[in-house]
C-alpha cells in the first residue's frame, strides 16, 4: 500500500491529498528516509509524521483494505510516539492565546448577549424616565 493512502486510511490526515502534500513537503519519513507519496509500506516499517509541530512515530502492523473507523485504527498501527513529544503538544495548547483581543473580529455569542443586554437596560431606563 502507498504511504499516503496508508496515512489517510488510519486517519492521520483528513484527505488523501493532504497526506500526499505532507509526503512531498518532507513531513513523512519511513525508516528514517524521506520518501515520495508513492512509496510502498510493509508491516514492521517505522513511519515518522511531523504534524502540528510534533513528530508522531508509528509502527505498521498491517495494511487495511480501505479507510477505517476510528476504533479499528489500533489493529493496523502501533503508536510509539515518545511521551516528551506528546507533552510538547500539551504545552503548545496552553501557550496559544485562545481568546481574541477585545474589539477585533466579529463578536462572539457571549459578546452578542452582552450587547443585547446593554441595549435592553438602556430602553428600560428611557421608558422609566418618560413616565
Amino acid at each position: 500500500m502507498r504511504v499516503d493512502k496508508y496515512l489517510w486510511c488510519i486517519r492521520y490526515f483528513k484527505t488523501r491529498s493532504i497526506a500526499t502534500k505532507a509526503c512531498k513537503e518532507g513531513k513523512v519519513r519511513v525508516n528514517g528516509d524521506l520518501i515520495k507519496p508513492s512509496r510502498e509500506i510493509y508491516p514492521t516499517d517505522k513511519i515518522t509524521v511531523r504534524k502540528n509541530q510534533v513528530n508522531y512515530e508509528l509502527l505498521v502492523l498491517d495494511t487495511p483494505k480501505s479507510r477505517l473507523g476510528a476504533k479499528l485504527v489500533d489493529i493496523y498501527r502501533k503508536d510509539i510516539t515518545p511521551k516528551e513529544a506528546l507533552q510538547k503538544l500539551d504545552l503548545l495548547k496552553y501557550s496559544k492565546d485562545y481568546y481574541r483581543k477585545k474589539g477585533t473580529g466579529r463578536p462572539t455569542k457571549k459578546d452578542r448577549r452582552d450587547i443585547d443586554e446593554w441595549f435592553i437596560d438602556d430602553t428600560n431606563k428611557n421608558h422609566e424616565e418618560e413616565e
